[in-house]
């Protein structure tokens, strides 16, 4: 077994135009302030990472991770979830998705997806540079708008879909795999992978490709109604990234898992800051303990009521309280006898 890593924290919902927020030199001082040992970095923002450079520099890379380090603090893995996306979108949602790329790729679908495929490309090799052996991303989605069947889906929509995610993804997951590095999924509403089932059918089509791994996330799971626990039963193999991200459900006579189109605050599941809402974190800990998980703890704010930077505090040392040193004996060790196969034979019987 081994120890988590922690706490660490999720930068994007932080990064802003105001001090300390707006440099890397302060947010990094301020995450170790708040005992945060590591940082989960977005990669659009070339104000804290330049994704090319770091890719295609070692020098750079190596200074960016010394100049971290000079605060007490880890790259715990880079993130291109808004890249990700771009990966795979659906026409319904070419506009909105616009905002994510370059303006000069606007309005032209291919080439923006061309610019996001190069930027995990860039991410796969910045990963290595950097010494790092997971990347976060999402998957992007071709069919999620189809996902409550009415009108009836048209027989084969759903493996043709799949069948062109992994046609996309395919080139990418070996970039990744020749840099060493594991591409975990944030398994999220909104993705083509949002549950087990749809990531087990992604993991098909990819031919059970070794670096499509996990994002794990319980909050979303929660917003699901499914079962966050055995999830990790089912896939801790699969593992290797971990946002610590609270959730809660409530359902009324009005509204359930869908939410009735209502602001977050108003939703029957929202999500909370760590410790705040229902997830039985102990368990989960505790599982990823049990199952050798050997990466970080990354709290990830998403909160429609309290304020991030208390969040992130509380956040801290909610992960710090959670993670489990594990034991290096038995507890019954001091009743132990030496092993003798003699001594075992004549027990039995033989």
């Amino acid at each position: 077994m081994t120890t988590i890593q922690g706490p660490a924290v999720f930068l994007a919902q932080f990064i802003g135009n105001e001090a300390p927020f707006n440099s890397l030199d302060g947010i990094c001082k301020w995450a170790a302030d708040l005992g945060f040992k590591g940082i989960q970095m977005p990669t659009l923002d070339t104000r804290f990472i330049d994704l090319q450079k770091a890719a295609e520099s070692k020098t750079y890379a190596d200074e960016l991770k010394g100049k971290i380090a000079s605060y007490g603090l880890e790259i715990t893995e880079l993130s291109t979830h808004l890249q990700g996306q771009l990966v795979a979108v659906h026409p319904a949602y070419d506009d909105f998705f616009d905002a994510f790329a370059p303006k000069n790729v606007h309005g032209n679908s291919k080439a923006r997806q061309e610019w996001a495929v190069r930027q995990l490309k860039f991410a796969a090799k910045a990963s290595q540079n950097l010494g790092l052996n997971a990347h976060a991303t999402f998957s992007g989605s071709l069919l999620w708008q189809y996902f409550h069947p009415w009108p009836q889906r048209p027989p084969g929509l759903v493996e043709d879909g799949f069948a062109e995610l992994a046609k996309r993804w395919l080139p990418i997951l070996n970039e990744f795999d020749q840099n060493g590095v594991d591409l975990c999924y944030e398994i999220h509403p909104g993705e083509d992978l949002f549950d087990g089932e749809t990531y087990e059918m992604f993991l098909k089509a990819v031919n059970n490709h070794s670096r499509a791994c996990i994002l794990y996330d319980p909050s979303h799971f929660v917003l699901q109604q499914l079962d966050y626990i055995q999830y990790i039963d089912f896939y801790h193999e699969r593992i290797k990234a971990f946002h610590v991200k609270d959730a809660e459900f409530n359902p009324t006579g009005k509204q359930g898992t869908f939410g009735g189109y209502q602001s977050w605050e108003n939703r029957a599941g929202r999500y909370r800051s760590p410790g705040d809402g229902q997830i039985d974190f102990k368990t989960i800990f505790s599982k990823l303990a049990q199952y050798d998980y050997k990466g970080w703890a990354v709290m990830e704010w998403e909160c429609c009521l309290k304020n991030q930077e208390d969040g992130a505090r509380e956040g801290a040392e909610f992960i710090k309280k959670h993670i489990i040193k594990v034991t290096d004996k038995a507890f019954d060790d001091f009743a132990a006898v030496e092993t003798n196969r003699a001594f075992n034979r004549k027990n039995l019987g033989l």
